[in-house]
């Protein structure tokens, strides 16, 4: 019996061994070739896959999608007819809106390698990640897929010399890392008053996609000592939504936005006696002017209903909101409106551009502030903050903190 068991497991490892190995031959290469059956090896270069098509089987154009193109127009100089182009789009509805396809974006149509050279597929890209693959073929459709996405995790820290655009791209950081910056603490710190001698520290990570970084970074932990106060922001989802918060848990989303406008600088202050540099006579300025570049969006500070959407000759273009029974706030001077009487608003969304419509020497936006009926300087008002973390998720966000902090150490400074 022991040898019969003994002979058995020879004979085992002898057929896993022809099975893995062959008769003798050397193990396959896995990189660049392909086996067919177990004892031969073919030196093929593997398929090229993009978009879950073999590519290299395929004739493939390529463009960018002009002003007014629509499906048709990518799909007439292949000769796909409407009929066929009108019932792609009807069976692709419930996944994608060809109708949303806009100009600048990339697309690809796939043709077999047939003596007919017939259309198959038409891909297009939604965005830097995103893509949508429409069958061109007797089942006419659509799916939608996405590119491989990797996640970098950097961490930065220096001081404001000049401004904090140039000071994070000294420090090898991408200059969008203010912008995401400024949307952590807006609520917080005015980004017009930025001063030399501020500093920064800041965890964070972005998106990579087919060897570039795509999107807004993601702030995961940050400090920003501003006039000599460190202020400090964690990212945490409680269970609605990842927001920021202080190391006691409060968060740093308070009431309102601190500006309209991201970026700009104030040009005239609230001031009861301000000389009009029109009018040239005392009168007061019961708003706060933020000068800006002709263009730039102008922001909702908070949640509301425009109560009004209009022109006049002092205010040019201009919108007022109703926050709630307490506040209202009004936006003058614009280039242009984008929001109606009516509508509602959230808080950071874009109601108009910068202009200098009505009474104004130059382009920046009035912003006027109203609390129980009466106009008060903005950046003298204190508000409360929003929904802190609650007590049964704080040993979740203590956790996260500590995750947080050593993550960042873990990782090489990049130091001006």
């Amino acid at each position: 019996m022991k040898g019969g068991f003994a002979s058995l497991s020879f004979f085992v490892v002898c057929v896993v061994s022809i099975i893995l190995f062959g008769c003798g031959d050397a193990i396959p290469s896995s990189k660049g070739s392909r086996t067919s059956g177990a004892f031969s090896k073919i030196d093929d270069p593997l398929p090229i896959v993009r978009f879950g098509l073999y590519w290299d089987s395929l004739v493939v154009d390529s463009g960018v999608i002009k002003n007014g193109q629509s499906l048709s127009h990518l799909l007439d100089p292949y000769k796909v007819g409407a009929g066929k182009i009108a019932t792609l789009a009807a069976n692709s509805r419930n996944t994608y809106e060809v109708r949303d396809m806009r100009a600048g974006k990339r697309w690809w149509v796939a043709t077999r390698r047939d003596s007919l050279s017939t259309p198959a597929w038409l891909i297009y890209e939604r965005n830097s990640i995103d893509y949508v693959v429409f069958s061109l073929g007797d089942t006419l459709g659509a799916r939608l897929g996405s590119y491989p996405v990797d996640t970098v995790y950097s961490h930065v820290k220096g001081e404001i010399s000049r401004s904090l655009y140039l000071d994070l791209e000294e420090v090898g950081a991408p200059t969008n890392l203010a912008v995401a910056m400024a949307g952590v603490y807006a609520w917080t710190i005015d980004f017009t008053h930025v001063q030399k001698g501020d500093k920064f520290d800041v965890y964070y990570s972005r998106k990579r996609v087919n060897g570039n970084e795509v999107g807004m970074p993601t702030i995961l932990s940050c400090s920003f000592n501003h006039h000599g106060t460190d202020l400090l922001a964690y990212r945490f989802d409680q269970g609605d939504g990842a927001d920021y918060f202080d190391p006691q848990g409060a968060s740093l989303r308070k009431a309102f936005l601190k500006s309209p406008v991201e970026f700009s600088r104030i040009s005239s202050s609230f001031n009861k006696k301000r000389f009009h540099p029109v009018l040239k006579r005392i009168k007061p300025h019961l708003g706060t002017d933020y000068a800006a570049k002709t263009g730039t969006p102008i922001l909702a500070v908070g949640d509301g209903v425009v109560i009004k959407s209009a022109y006049t000759k002092n205010n040019g273009n201009y919108v007022k909101i109703r926050h709630n029974n307490t506040y209202e706030t009004q936006y003058l001077h614009m280039s242009k409106r984008k929001c109606s009487v009516g509508d509602r608003v959230r808080q950071g969304e874009v109601i108009g551009l910068v202009g200098s419509t009505g009474l104004a020497t130059g382009p920046h936006v009035c912003f006027r502030f109203w609390k129980n009926g009466e106009q008060v300087d903005h950046r003298q008002e204190k508000f409360p903050p929003s929904t802190p973390v609650r007590s049964n998720a704080m040993d979740a966000f203590a956790a996260e903190v500590r995750r947080l902090e050593a993550a960042a150490k873990s990782i090489e400074l990049s130091t001006n």
